[in-house]
C-alpha cells in the first residue's frame, strides 16, 4: 500500500522534499490510513508531518474519536491541533447547511494552523471511491463534462489527496492489516443524504447487475476526461490572454468582436474562466444563463445587461463584454 501511495505522490508531484505536511484526521479508516502511511514514509519523503483534527460536537462518539487519535498520535510523537466547535449552531446561526457549516469550519481550521505551523500542504483522505461517488452525484444533477472530473489529486498545490487512486476496500484491508482499529462514522449510514444513497445502493446495484469494477471503469473515464479538460483549459487560457481588454478583482472585461469570432464552446469557456477570475468559482451560473448571456453577445444591440445571480452582472457596450459585482 505505501508504495502504490507513494506512485500517487509522484505522479501528481503532491509533495516535494522538506514540505511541511497537515493530515486532517477524523479517526475514520480513510484518514487513520492516510496518517500511518504517511508517518511510515515522512523519512523516505523527507517531510515534516503534524495532525488536524475537528471535532464538530454533533454525534455522541465524537469525543470518542479525538482521543483515539491524539492516543494514536501521542504513540507516534505526532503534533497534533484539535478544535471543538459547535456546528448545529453555527449552521443555524448562518442559516447554512450542516454540511456546508462543517466544511467551512475545517477549512478555515486547517488554514489557521497552516499558517501558525508554517507548513505547506495539507493532506485529505478522499480515496477513489470518494472521486467516482462525485462523479455520479455530478451526472445526476446534470453538470457538464467538467462534473466527470470528479475530485482532483491536487488544488492549489496546497490540498493533495494522496488516496485517490486507492479504492475503500484496499483501505479497510490495511486499516485490520495494521490494527488501526479505526472509528466509523454511523452517520454513513444514513440513506437520507445523496452522497450515502449513491454509495450504499446505486454503486453496489451497478456492481451486482452491470459491473463489479464500476470503481475503476469510472475512474478510468475521469482520468480520460481530465486529460482532455487539461488541453482545453490551456487552449482557453490562451485565448481569454489575447481578447482580455482589462482584469482585476472587481471586473474582467473582454473584446466583443474578439469574442464572438470564437467557437460556441470556446465561448462558453471564456465566460466560466471570466467569472471565477473574480470570484474564484463559477458554480452558480448555469448552462442557460451562459447561452443567454452569449446571444446578447452576438446581438450586440445598444447598452445590454444580464444578472444571472444576486451577485454578478454581464453587460454589453461600446465593442466590451464587462463582468462584474452587482454592486
Amino acid at each position: 500500500m505505501e508504495e502504490r501511495v507513494l506512485k500517487t505522490i509522484e505522479k501528481y508531484k503532491l509533495i516535494e522534499s522538506g514540505d511541511g505536511v497537515l493530515i486532517a484526521v477524523s479517526g475514520g479508516p480513510d484518514s487513520m490510513c492516510l496518517l500511518d502511511i504517511l508517518n511510515k514514509l515522512k523519512e523516505k519523503l523527507n517531510i515534516k508531518i503534524a495532525v488536524v483534527h475537528v471535532n464538530h460536537g454533533i454525534r455522541e462518539e465524537a469525543n470518542e474519536e479525538t482521543e483515539y487519535i491524539k492516543n494514536y498520535c501521542e504513540k507516534y510523537n505526532i503534533k497534533i491541533y484539535v478544535k471543538y466547535e459547535k456546528v448545529v449552531e453555527l449552521a443555524k446561526q448562518n442559516k447554512i447547511g450542516l454540511e456546508e457549516a462543517g466544511r467551512k469550519v475545517r477549512y478555515d481550521f486547517f488554514d489557521e494552523v497552516l499558517q501558525e505551523t508554517k507548513f505547506n500542504k495539507i493532506a485529505i483522505a478522499h480515496n477513489m471511491n470518494d472521486k467516482v461517488e462525485t462523479i455520479l452525484m455530478n451526472i445526476i444533477r446534470g453538470s457538464g463534462s467538467l462534473g466527470l472530473k470528479g475530485i482532483e489529486p491536487k488544488r492549489e498545490n496546497k490540498y493533495i489527496r494522496p488516496l485517490i487512486e486507492i479504492e475503500r476496500k484496499d483501505i479497510e484491508e490495511y486499516c485490520s492489516k495494521n490494527k488501526l482499529n479505526p472509528k466509523f462514522d454511523k452517520s454513513n449510514n444514513d440513506n437520507t443524504y445523496t452522497r450515502n444513497k449513491i454509495r450504499n445502493i446505486l454503486i453496489p446495484f451497478i456492481k451486482k447487475e452491470f459491473n463489479p469494477n464500476v470503481i475503476k471503469g469510472i475512474n478510468n473515464l475521469s482520468e480520460i476526461v481530465t486529460e482532455e479538460q487539461n488541453y482545453l483549459e490551456k487552449i482557453v487560457n490562451n485565448i481569454y490572454s489575447q481578447i482580455k481588454i482589462e482584469e482585476n478583482k472587481d471586473k474582467v472585461i473582454l473584446d466583443l468582436k474578439e469574442f464572438n469570432k470564437q467557437d460556441t464552446i470556446i465561448k462558453k469557456r471564456l465566460l466560466l474562466l471570466s467569472v471565477n477570475k473574480i470570484f474564484g468559482s463559477s458554480k452558480n451560473i448555469e448552462k442557460i444563463h451562459i447561452e443567454d448571456i452569449i446571444k446578447l453577445c452576438e446581438r450586440n444591440i445598444g447598452n445590454k445587461y444580464l444578472t444571472p445571480n444576486k451577485n454578478i452582472k454581464f453587460f454589453v457596450n461600446k465593442g466590451k463584454i464587462i463582468i462584474t459585482h452587482t454592486y
